[in-house]
């Protein structure tokens, strides 16, 4: 710990969205060795990515972005509550008009209006949409340390970066898995599983960059960052992972998440 209070911030978020990055290949590698994955399973993998992303997105992004507003305005619900709309929004509005394509489901979806783009790159395409807000927001987790920032701060900065790993790991073997059913062979459906993960990185350079060069900006890129995350969860997470008869087990799932990231950012990031 104390030999990376020396590393610069930005640098710090690199490294952290590479190692994110490296779990969802850990993830997408499962493809190798299964070829198929009970509906269940899938459901509860699916659901334990939303509780973590659910509870970064108040413990590790709004909560701390409040207490930031609240020094200096009597008017931080507001600004946060706009900042929070905004990262929703946008992705929102990237959603609704950039062609993707969601696969793992019982049928192809294609969104965001018609294309003439090969089906592998709609599907890149709706995994780069995916996981920019889990880059972006370990980026400003670590953004926000700035100059002189205290082993508790960059404990509460890994604690984020951790938690966007452990989820993920079933993330990544929840898009390569299904993708063989989809006609992929094995290499393609594990890069593309990691290619889930190849965006984070640069989301986490954007995120630390700008949060580290303006220091105002740190509150409303924290909430944005919930907001983004927030729309991916409830867009694409959380009705995937009820598809099927059995859907108790994604609801199990989230709360296990939940519980999880809440656990490390209150006990480690303390």
């Amino acid at each position: 710990m104390e030999s990376l209070l020396s590393v610069h911030p930005v640098l710090l978020a690199l490294l952290a969205t590479c190692f994110t990055w490296l779990c969802t290949a850990l993830g997408a590698s499962f493809v190798f060795f299964f070829r198929s994955v009970p509906r269940p399973l899938f459901n509860s993998m699916l659901g334990f990515s939303s509780g973590i992303m659910i509870a970064a997105s108040f413990w590790s992004l709004l909560l701390p972005a409040l207490e930031l507003w609240e020094t200096k305005t009597n008017h931080a619900w507001f600004y946060a509550s706009l900042s929070f709309l905004s990262g929703g929004l946008v992705l929102y509005l990237i959603h609704k008009f950039l062609p993707h394509l969601h696969v793992g489901l019982e049928s192809n979806r294609q969104e965001g209006g018609r294309s003439s783009f090969q089906r592998s790159i709609l599907l890149v395409i709706a995994i780069t949409l995916h996981n920019i807000p889990e880059g972006l927001a370990v980026g400003v987790a670590f953004g926000a340390l700035g100059d002189n920032f205290t082993a508790q701060a960059l404990a509460s900065a890994l604690v984020v970066a951790f938690g966007i790993g452990i989820q993920n790991i079933p993330e990544g073997a929840a898009v390569s898995i299904p993708l063989l059913r989809e006609g992929f062979s094995v290499r393609r459906s594990f890069w593309y599983g990691q290619l889930s993960g190849f965006v984070e990185p640069l989301g986490g350079l954007l995120g630390a960059a700008l949060v580290f060069s303006m220091a105002n900006v740190l509150p409303f890129a924290l909430c944005f960052a919930a907001g983004a995350m927030i729309f991916v969860v409830i867009e694409e997470l959380i009705p995937e992972s009820h598809t099927g008869q059995e859907t108790e087990m994604s609801t199990l799932g989230a709360l296990f998440g939940f519980v999880l990231m809440m656990a490390l950012d209150l006990g480690l990031g303390a």
